[in-house]
């Protein structure tokens, strides 16, 4: 604890999680995990008065002229969000609906503006503007129109207005209660759903576990067959499991999708500004990508000349022959291509393992 001042934001993730798993057992942990402890009593306690007071009326909630689909979680960190949401597009985009990704544009400059980030035609904003995510999802999605500000009604009435869309996809939005969803999809990661069972900051819940009740459908996010258990246990919601995979790579700045045995015998270093790193990193060996060394920096990082020249050094030193990273980080390394040498973005998808539950909750919307 009495070296936190000199950690990086990324070793202080690492930290904190390590904390709150119990992974940190000296006395100075436990006192500030007590600390904590305290501190989260008072946050949950004013989670709870917060959704109470919107579903008493007294906080209004605002209704958009199209079907609202939410999509969010309530643990701090990775549920597969953005890919969820990517697939949901898709989905309602193959029937012919035209369809609006209401985003809050978290790390951003724009962050807090509402801006077209791509009217489905065209880009309107860069990565740095609109923030990896939307920008990813407008990138990669050919027709997807994104919108982002933090006011979420405001921004999805300039986009009725002006892109004239049937639905909307609200990403992250498992909180924004000031908005009104036709459905409520909350994401929880299969092996750990309510990760210590505590709320910030003593643990990963954004709100007590009670929140759940909130919800029309649960996804439960990286399942396996080992894990199901939990699945049975969690909830008592309509519900589906769903398999995040790397399905291949993608050659910067652009290029068709490859298999990850175009890296074999290659010795290839990664790195990720994500929240949980170390999964990206298991998942490449399981790929049976050759990984040299690792990388790992803080969520949602801006990539600059204190970054690039750390990836740089770190390349030299290791040897590698290429990096590879996630498309989330790719987004932002369109200016730094040509110092970093050949990298790959990393391609994840999502496969849902109960269709019948899920589609028959999207139907409904059509």
């Amino acid at each position: 604890m009495f070296f936190i001042a000199g950690l990086s934001m990324a070793d202080l993730e690492i930290y904190f999680k390590e904390l709150v798993d119990g992974k940190r057992r000296g006395l100075a942990d436990r006192l500030l995990l007590a600390f904590l402890t305290a501190l989260s009593f008072f946050y949950a306690l004013i989670m709870r008065l917060r959704s109470a007071i919107y579903a008493s009326g007294i906080f209004p909630v605002r209704r958009l002229a199209r079907p609202v689909i939410s999509v969010g979680n309530i643990a701090v960190g990775g549920t597969g969000k953005t890919p969820t949401v990517a697939a949901l597009a898709r989905y309602f985009m193959a029937r012919g609906k035209r369809v609006v990704v209401l985003s809050r544009g978290y790390g951003g400059t724009l962050a807090g503006k509402i801006c077209i980030v791509s009217d489905g035609k065209k880009l309107l904003a860069t990565a740095a503007e609109a923030g990896d995510e939307p920008y990813l999802l407008a990138a990669s999605i050919p027709g997807l129109m994104v919108m982002v500000g933090a006011d979420r009604y405001r921004a999805g009435s300039v986009a009725q207005e002006r892109l004239n869309p049937d639905i909307f996809i609200l990403d992250d939005g498992f909180q924004h209660l000031r908005l009104h969803r036709d459905l409520n999809v909350l994401l929880l990661d299969c092996k750990k759903p309510f990760s210590n069972g505590r709320t910030f900051p003593a643990g990963m819940l954004r709100e007590p576990e009670a929140a759940v009740k909130r919800a029309d459908l649960v996804i439960f996010t990286r399942c396996t067959d080992g894990n199901q258990q939990q699945v049975a246990q969690a909830i008592h919601k309509p519900f589906c499991r769903a398999v995040h995979a790397l399905s291949g790579i993608v050659p910067l700045p652009d290029g068709p999708v490859q298999p990850f045995t175009g890296l074999a015998g290659m010795s290839v270093m990664a790195f990720a500004g994500i929240a949980d790193p170390a999964a990206f990193f298991d998942a490449l060996e399981g790929e049976g990508v050759q990984l040299v060394t690792t990388l790992a920096f803080a969520d949602h990082i801006h990539y600059g000349e204190e970054e690039i020249a750390a990836l740089c050094r770190l390349k030299d030193a290791s040897r590698s022959a290429c990096m590879i990273t996630t498309g989330k980080d790719a987004v932002k390394l369109a200016p730094y291509l040509d110092r970093l040498g050949p990298v790959y973005a990393a391609v994840l998808e999502v496969r849902f393992l109960d269709k019948g539950v899920l589609e028959g909750s999207l139907e409904k919307l059509l």
